[in-house]
């Protein structure tokens, strides 16, 4: 089994690499998809949440407001980090349950947005860092998602620089440009981590 680290900036285009790779043969493991289960109506990790920030953090139905809960976090450093010290624990002995499923042929893509910023390099064999410039994700998140320049602003600035994502890279995608000059940027990391798995 190959484990793979697989991060990017907010907005860098990490989730369409994700999608290719699966379509190649990966087994994915998403993080922010697990971050979400572990926070569902009635789990320990959503009473946590609430138990930190207060019920003005739910939607009516009682479920977890993520926009709330994110315009609370994101301008704030230490509420930040007691949210990771709920949610990152849950979402490590999950992606641990579901990679003890892979087969050991396989190579396991686990989609890490905060690895960087996590000190999460030396979980993996390697990682794949999918990068853009700080101009094109802030581009991104503001025409394709809809965000406000200063929200988008924000939720780049609570992430890794992009020297610190780039300094832990073993492969790097350049996401700069557009889709379809990254298709073939993907098929060639994907042939080189079927032959690590191959060999290893």
């Amino acid at each position: 089994m190959l484990k793979v680290g697989l991060t990017g900036g907010i907005g860098a285009g990490k989730s369409e690499v994700s999608r290719l790779l699966v379509s190649y043969g990966a087994v994915l493991i998403d993080a922010d998809r697990i971050a979400r289960e572990v926070v569902e109506p009635g789990t320990p990790g959503l009473a946590a949440v609430v138990e930190a920030f207060g019920d003005g953090v739910l939607t009516p139905e009682g479920t977890l407001d993520r926009p709330k809960l994110g315009s609370v976090v994101f301008a704030d450093a230490e509420r930040l980090a007691t949210l990771n010290a709920i949610v990152h624990p849950l979402v490590g002995a999950r992606s641990a349950e579901l990679e003890s499923r892979a087969g050991a042929g396989d190579v396991v893509v686990h989609d890490v947005p905060l690895l960087t910023e996590n000190g999460l390099a030396p979980l993996y064999d390697l990682v794949v860092v999918v990068d853009a410039s700080p101009g094109t994700q802030l581009d991104r998140l503001v025409r394709l998602r809809g965000m406000d320049e200063s929200e988008a602003r924000a939720r780049m600035a609570a992430q890794a620089t992009r020297a610190q994502r780039l300094a832990v890279a073993d492969l790097v995608i350049d996401n700069d440009g557009p889709l379809g000059e990254l298709e073939p940027q993907v098929r060639k990391v994907w042939d080189e981590l079927a032959r690590r798995a191959a060999s290893s």
